[in-house]
């Protein structure tokens, strides 16, 4: 088992990781970029809302929730066009991010909402009494007070990703996943496929311990 992991190989292992990294790392920013906007959007909006106006809640909930319901793999072949227009490409680690992206922020969307609904609207109504504008509101009642729910989601939107980026290996979008493939399951060597899991799992391991450390120092300050 161990001749299988050549001088060569054992770089392109290196070099495999390091493209998941990217691939989760870039579409866990962005994806937070246009989800939180958008999960606040969502609850202040929403029935009882500071911003109330269902019919706009509706549009956007819709198509938050149409992009969610969308396997990925069908995801990552139904965008190839738009994929090409951003990236460049449809294959490759740029190009993995984009359908990785679209998945991870209405995902962020719909879990920073659910951390916005848990805050006391009590808070909220004192805030608007004392004259707090609609950003004040934002910005110094929900997201301080839903911050660790919203740390916690993101966590496990990480975690998410990283199990999408592997997958985004099966149309060659790099990474872990193309790796396991390609070698693992083309080339006939299970060891390389059983290598590439357990990194993956120590890899959430790692993403999942660390999320969680920063919720519990959130949620005792």
């Amino acid at each position: 088992m161990l001749d299988t992991f050549t001088p060569q190989l054992l770089a392109l292992f290196v070099a495999s990781f390091w493209e998941t990294l990217l691939m989760v790392g870039i579409s866990g920013a962005v994806g937070t970029l246009l989800g939180l906007p958008m999960g606040v959007f969502l609850h202040l909006t929403d029935h009882g809302g500071v911003l109330e106006n269902l019919t706009l809640n509706r549009i956007v909930g819709t198509v938050v929730n149409a992009v969610r319901s969308t396997p990925f793999i069908i995801l990552l072949v139904a965008i190839i066009p738009f994929t090409r227009l951003i990236a460049g490409s449809s294959i490759g680690t740029a190009a993995a991010v984009v359908p990785l992206t679209l998945a991870a922020a209405p995902f962020i969307a719909r879990l920073v909402e659910t951390s916005l609904r848990e805050v006391d609207h009590g808070l909220v109504e004192a805030a608007l009494a004392m004259g707090a504008t609609t950003r004040q509101v934002v910005f110094k009642v929900l997201l301080p007070e839903a911050l660790p729910g919203i740390v916690a989601g993101l966590t496990i939107t990480l975690v998410s990703l990283t199990g999408y980026s592997a997958m985004a290996g099966a149309i060659g979008g790099g990474g872990l996943g193309d790796l396991g493939i390609r070698y693992g399951y083309q080339r006939f060597l299970p060891e390389v496929m059983l290598a590439v899991v357990l990194v993956l799992i120590v890899f959430v391991q790692v993403v999942q311990s660390v999320g969680d450390r920063v919720v519990r120092r959130l949620s005792h300050r």
